[in-house]
This record gives C-alpha cells, structure tokens and sequence, in this order.
C-alpha cells in the first residue's frame, strides 16, 4: 500500500515527525512518500502546499496555530476530501480546561532560547569533548558516563542523552587497557554499563571493519576474544556495582530512555 503523507508544521516540525513515525510504525507493508512542510507561516507558503497535496492526495497531519491558516488548510481539504489531523489538539484542550487559560498560539515556542536550551548546547558540548575516553579529569562534572567495549552504542547514545540535555561521558573497556582509577571514584555522575551479545557485536565489529576496508579476520571479531572481552567488561560492572543494560535488541532511543530512568530513579531517592 502507498501512502502520501503531508506533514505541515508553523515551526521545525521536529514534534511531528515523531508523531507520525510512532503511528507508522504499528502499520506493515506501507509505502510512505512523506512531504515535510515546516516553517508555514503565511497563506502565499500555505497555498503552494496545497497545490502540491491536491497532485499527491493522501493523509495531512499538521500542528499551525494560527487561525487563519488552519482555517485555510482544513477548509481546501475538505474540499479534496482529504483527512486532516491537528494531534495536538486533544492535549490543547485538555490544558486549557485544566488551566483555565486558552493557549497563547505561538508557533515554536517549545524552541525558545530560554535557560534551557543553553543547558542543552552545553551538554551537546561537554559529550563531545568527552567521547571515547577523553578529559578523564573532569567526569565528575559528567551527568552520566558510559562504559562498554568497543562497538556497543556508546557514542551515538551519548550524544542522543546530550540532546536530551544529559552531560554524558563515554569510556571504552579495553583488556589490555584499563579505565583510569577516576571512573571508581566518581560521586556524581551516573555510571553505566552498556553490553551487547557477542554474536551482535561480531557483526556489527564486521561491519566496520569493511567499511574501513580493513581485514575483517583479526583478534577484533575472534569470538573467544569477544566473549573475554564482554566477561571482563560485566565482571567490572558487577564488581562496582553499576547498573547494565544490554543493548543488543534495543535502539538507541530506548537504551537512553532506559537510562533517563535510572536517573531519574536515583534523583527521587536522593531527595
């Protein structure tokens, strides 16, 4: 089955492509032409979108909150007999009774250059500079610091938890290398575990491999050397007493997700 799918947002639309993926994927075998429409913040803009959904009809999900240009759109869409679907509404509604306030319609205003959208650019900084090992000296400003072998999501978890506004540290856990003794002796930041089944991090190690053109035979992706790898780096973590999660059937969102939890738990028991 195909689908066109017009996503129209007065702002980034970053909120409504998460929406619409999320509802996509409890769907199979569906063709999806997506045309993403952010920024629509006049009528001129609005008509041209329209001219284009009219040639490619399908499902309009859209989040404007001005008047005028939802009045339009919905309006030339029932005309063309086409859905259109504002998700927000619902929870608009729902605050506003109760509130008792009506919402100030102001597109992008979740973007608002406010404290915390520097806090932000600040974790997104401090990730950076302390990826895979680095300024070992200053984790104890870290929120999180994450430990694994090589090749188990730490990075692009890291800086998915940087996003989120988490301060996050990686450290590689490395045999013949060991961590510096500061990643014992860490009151602050949260540290975690990551680990992964060997047959998963084989391949993906593999993987990398051949998309370095390097050798892909090498004590790297040997499986007894794996295996003494994972053992020493979950000896390690037991022995510390550091929550572990095991990445090998979860996506990046959700091991972040798991570890905001953490977090979060151990904030609440601190108070």
């Amino acid at each position: 089955m195909r689908l066109h799918l017009h996503l129209l947002s007065d702002s980034t639309g970053e909120t409504l492509e998460n929406i619409a993926k999320a509802a996509l994927a409890q769907y199979d075998d569906v063709e999806t032409v997506r045309h993403f429409w952010p920024m629509v913040r006049t009528e001129a803009h609005l008509e041209r979108i329209l001219q284009e959904i009219a040639q490619n009809p399908g499902l309009v999900i859209f989040t404007l909150v001005n008047p005028v240009t939802r009045r339009i759109l919905e309006g030339r869409c029932g005309q063309l007999g086409l859905p259109a679907v504002a998700p927000l509404d619902p929870v608009n509604d729902a605050l506003s009774g109760m509130l008792g306030q009506t919402a100030k319609a102001r597109p992008g205003r979740q973007h608002a250059l406010d404290a915390a959208y520097f806090a932000r650019v600040d974790a997104i900084q401090f990730t950076i500079a302390h990826d895979d090992g680095i300024g070992h000296q200053d984790w104890e400003e870290a929120d999180i610091v994450l430990a694994g072998v090589s090749r188990s999501s730490k990075t692009p978890t890291s800086i998915y938890l940087a996003n989120r506004g988490y301060k996050t540290a990686n450290i590689p856990i490395v045999i013949e290398s060991p961590p510096p003794r500061t990643l014992f002796t860490l009151a602050h930041p949260l540290v975690v575990g990551l680990t992964t089944s060997a047959d998963r991090l084989i391949a993906v190690r593999r993987n990398r491999l051949l998309s370095l053109n390097q050798q892909p035979d090498t004590s790297y992706v040997d499986e007894e050397a794996v295996a003494r790898e994972l053992t020493y780096a979950r000896r390690m973590f037991a022995d510390n007493d550091w929550p572990v999660i095991d990445v090998t059937r979860r996506s990046i969102e959700e091991t972040a997700a798991a570890i905001i939890a953490l977090c979060q738990e151990r904030r609440d028991a601190a108070a």
